[in-house]
């Protein structure tokens, strides 16, 4: 069966009926630009082949009811209790879209209610993005089936709200806006001030390379600590420097940062400076010289997450380093840090030897075995039935 026909028999035994109709979202890989997106800077992920689908059917009411598979109970709330305080747990990501897209004009007064059921094979916990999958297959099929005509970029912007509001986590809208924006084997090169995106052809299955995904099952969770403390670290440096954000600081700049700036917070501020002129230099070298010649970028990415911002973990070294050893074109962290998964451009050829390395490097470490799997580059949220 279909992921689709797979949705539309779990909201049928859910709910005893056939649903209205099935969308999809992505999670996303990060191909490189960390914690530059809250800091108004550049980003570019793009889509994974992996996807959280929503199936979706009316009510008769004004209550909004969700279920999942990968929850034991159904949460319901009435469309005019919607509020940040209302929900909370997994409910939180698809109760808090519906109100966010109140919160963005959305007449509701009008809606009939629905009932949601959600499935996904998108990792949980790997710095993949499934809550923005989620947050995005929920805005799409809302935005579409009660007609509110918003477009992607409005609705990357309700998952954003949703996201930092009532699941309370501080994210940027990297991950919304590849969800949403995603094109197969292509990247969403995003300008995080502007909202303008660029889809540039990343042209792995034309050379023959494989990204290879390590989740380490390192878990972590943004809307706690270390993340919030990088965001305020960042926001210190800014006002230091008289910068309405870091997107305004330059490479050469830094200097003056260093002596301005206390040890901690310029090391901050240097890694998102310089991850915003690697996104830039990435783009530019596909462009120029195609995807074997980014490898020197990731590893470099890598370093600088490790080093300066201080978000890498053991296993999420040992990935990098081990997929480097073995012949990847390049290798780093990907996603929000302190856990989650690692990224490694490798040659379709070596992805057997190189999943085997860590495997094997994972084990001589007496680290939890990690979970190492090849994505592809694929569409963004669409409807599917």
């Amino acid at each position: 069966m279909t992921d689709a026909a797979l949705a539309l028999d779990a909201f049928a035994q859910w709910y005893g009926r056939r649903a209205a109709g099935v969308w999809s979202a992505p999670g996303r890989v990060n191909l490189i630009g960390e914690h530059t997106d809250y800091n108004d800077g550049f980003v570019f992920p793009f889509g994974l082949d992996r996807r959280t689908q929503v199936a979706l059917g009316d009510r008769d009411d004004r209550v909004i009811r969700v279920a999942s598979a990968f929850a034991p109970e159904a949460v319901s709330l009435h469309l005019d209790e919607l509020s940040p305080d209302a929900v909370s747990g997994w409910a939180a990501y698809p109760l808090g879209v519906v109100w966010a897209l109140r919160e963005f004009g959305a007449d509701l007064s009008q809606v009939r209610g629905v009932d949601l059921h959600l499935t996904s094979d998108v990792p949980v916990g790997a710095g993949l993005s499934s809550s923005a999958a989620l947050e995005c297959a929920v805005a799409l099929a809302l935005n579409e089936h009660w007609g509110l005509g918003f477009d992607r970029p409005t609705l990357a912007k309700v998952g954003r709200l949703a996201e930092n509001r009532v699941v309370g986590a501080p994210t940027g809208i990297l991950d919304q806006s590849a969800s949403l924006l995603a094109e197969t084997d292509a990247g969403v090169f995003l300008d995080c001030r502007s909202l303008d995106a660029e889809v540039i052809p990343l042209r792995f299955a034309e050379e023959d390379l494989e990204v290879l995904v390590v989740d380490t099952h390192v878990e972590h969770a943004h809307a706690t600590g270390g993340y919030a403390a990088r965001r305020a670290s960042c926001e210190q440096g800014a006002r230091v420097l008289g910068v309405e954000s870091l997107r305004d600081v330059h490479v050469d700049d830094l200097p003056r940062a260093a002596e301005l700036l206390d040890d901690e917070t310029f090391r901050r501020v240097r890694h998102v400076v310089t991850e915003n002129q690697r996104v830039l230099d990435t783009v530019r070298t596909l462009r120029e010289r195609g995807p074997s010649a980014i490898g020197t970028l990731l590893d470099a990415s890598h370093v600088s997450m490790r080093d300066d911002f201080e978000i890498s973990v053991p296993e999420l070294d040992l990935a990098v380093e081990t997929s480097q050893r073995h012949g990847a074109v390049g290798a780093r962290m990907t996603g929000g840090g302190f856990g989650g998964s690692a990224i490694a451009l490798v040659a379709k050829p070596l992805v057997p030897a190189v999943s085997e390395a860590v495997l094997t490097a994972f084990a001589e470490r007496g680290f939890r075995a990690p979970t190492v799997f090849t994505v592809s580059p694929s569409q963004g949220a669409r409807r599917d039935v």
